[in-house]
């Protein structure tokens, strides 16, 4: 059984997920922890669920969403997988700390590329890879199959998308994303967002009204 685990962190309050199974395994999703305390926090639930982290993954590069990457890394040892066309975000990232006022140390390690199609094994779970660009270049979702799970990032949120504003993002592609590569899921498939409530994909194609 493949359980799901999110934690809002950070002023901009993004949802950093924590993936495990009944071996206790875990693999950390768009870690957002910015202050220490939210890095306790992060570290206290692994060690009192007994879990062993064993990928860190991140659906998209924008600051939010890479503020702890450094920090998993130095404690756990967890090399960084992201699609490639992201790389040049990751560097980015710490000016637009500078911008918003919230200055980090960025990850400087390995970096491992993911591709559409590619799958993320957890055990005897699966996470496919799904391309959905437009949010930022090249954001990719991790969806479960088997539980019907998709990890989303920035690109649907319940009733609404993801900002197209910032540098990468364009508004008709990541509309485009959205049809042809998320409501093709069941309408069952939970979605949980880069930022708040975790929703379906039937709620948002009946309910979002920038898809109507």
């Amino acid at each position: 059984m493949l359980q799901v685990k999110f934690f809002t962190f950070s002023p901009i309050h993004e949802n950093t997920y924590l993936l495990f199974n009944e071996q206790n395994k875990a693999i950390i999703i768009d870690p957002g922890c910015y202050f220490s305390a939210e890095q306790e926090t992060l570290k206290n639930f692994m060690i009192e669920k007994g879990l062993e982290p064993v990928q860190l993954l991140n659906t998209h590069c924008h600051l939010d969403h890479v503020f702890g990457n450094k920090w998993v890394f130095d404690t756990w040892g967890l090399e960084l997988y992201i699609h490639s066309g992201e790389a040049e975000m990751l560097k980015l990232a710490p000016l637009s700390g500078e911008r918003w006022g919230l200055p980090f140390d960025n990850y400087q390690g390995p970096l491992h590329f993911l591709a559409e199609g590619d799958t993320v094994f957890l055990g005897n779970e699966e996470l496919k890879i799904i391309f959905t660009p437009g949010h930022s270049p090249a954001s990719i979702c991790f969806y479960s199959e088997k539980h019907k799970i998709l990890i989303g990032g920035d690109v649907l949120f319940r009733e609404s998308i993801g900002r197209t504003d910032l540098p990468g993002g364009n508004h008709a592609l990541l509309l485009k994303s959205i049809r042809e590569q998320l409501f093709v899921l069941p309408d069952d498939v939970i979605v949980y967002p880069g930022h708040g409530m975790p929703t379906t994909i039937g709620y948002e194609k009946q309910h979002n009204p920038f898809l109507q």
